[in-house]
């Protein structure tokens, strides 16, 4: 199908962060996180209103838990947690704790690779410090028995982001979303022991508009990022050549994801900073529909076992 032109807002969120949206196929639902307030939220096409539930701290990343309808394994602040959903609240798990390089610091982009292992990164929320303390965490069923999570070993990293999994999940690629990078890498992805290796260029962002955020993978193997500041989206052949920016109504999209019964719809989540102008951006922090003529991925679910 052709693109269609301009971007539907879908939910007017007005999220502080929204990130890490997620379309759970079998509830036709996207969910999505606030990350400073704390919260994951649901909304179904067709609904009105978006569900929310409060977590205890900051939520920065989820994926689906297999076998678990009602269950998320997300990263929150000071480690990787089981998130169970129930009617307007939510039971958090912790089931492996992190020692972060400095005070200040939270989880930031993650999701599942393509066998269903949580891979999720670090960051220091003060930005101006542009401090390269980030990380990036493997967390599967190994190591959820032992109660602890791998640091992949991928420093420096001020602001990991745009973490993605080809489709054939042979490629990992990640971002550093901070203006003192803005680089995309590509690296050869272990699918047996999920362990990223041949770290390699794939896009620098500093002569394109936008520092490269979260991410999400077609179903023909092209890379899509949030171009945050610039309020476009991306997309990226396989070779790293860009092939189309699509405009969003706001200036900060964060991160994307496809869905929909076709998964044919990309949805964005965007941010609604204190104190910015909203005189030419009202719908910040609102949840927005693409229609870009191309369908996506079904993310993975983490798998426990």
């Amino acid at each position: 199908a052709p693109p269609r032109a301009g971007a539907e807002l879908v939910v007017d969120a007005r999220n502080a962060t929204g990130e890490s949206p997620v379309w759970r196929a079998q509830e036709a639902a996207l969910y999505w996180a606030d990350i400073p307030r704390g919260l994951l939220q649901r909304w179904q096409p067709g609904q009105g209103a978006a569900t929310q539930w409060q977590l205890p701290q900051m939520l920065a990343c989820i994926a689906a838990w297999q076998g678990e309808p009602r269950s998320w394994i997300a990263g929150l602040e000071d480690g990787i947690y089981q998130v169970t959903l129930g009617d307007g609240e939510a039971h958090t798990q912790q089931l492996a704790a992190v020692v972060h390089a400095m005070p200040g610091m939270r989880f930031n982009d993650g999701r599942c690779d393509r066998q269903g292992r949580f891979v999720a990164g670090s960051m220091l929320m003060d930005m101006a410090a542009a401090q390269p303390v980030g990380k990036l965490y493997r967390f599967g069923a190994e190591d959820m028995a032992a109660g602890r999570a791998q640091d992949l070993q991928l420093g420096p990293l001020v602001t990991p982001n745009g973490l993605a999994f080809s489709p054939d999940g042979r490629t990992m690629y990640l971002s550093d979303s901070h203006p003192s990078s803005q680089q995309i890498w590509a690296f050869d992805y272990d699918a047996d022991t999920g362990t990223p290796h041949n770290r390699r260029l794939f896009v620098d962002m500093t002569s394109l508009p936008g520092r490269p955020d979260g991410a999400a993978i077609d179903a023909e193997g092209c890379y899509w990022i949030c171009g945050n500041d610039a309020g476009l989206v991306h997309r990226f052949r396989p070779d790293g050549r860009l092939d189309r920016s699509l405009a969003l109504p706001v200036k900060k999209p964060a991160m994307c994801a496809f869905g929909g019964p076709g998964l044919d719809v990309l949805y964005v989540t965007s941010i609604r900073q204190d104190g910015i102008d909203l005189s030419d951006q009202p719908l910040a922090g609102g949840v927005f529909a693409l229609r870009p003529g191309v369908s996506g991925m079904e993310e993975t679910e983490f798998r426990p076992l």
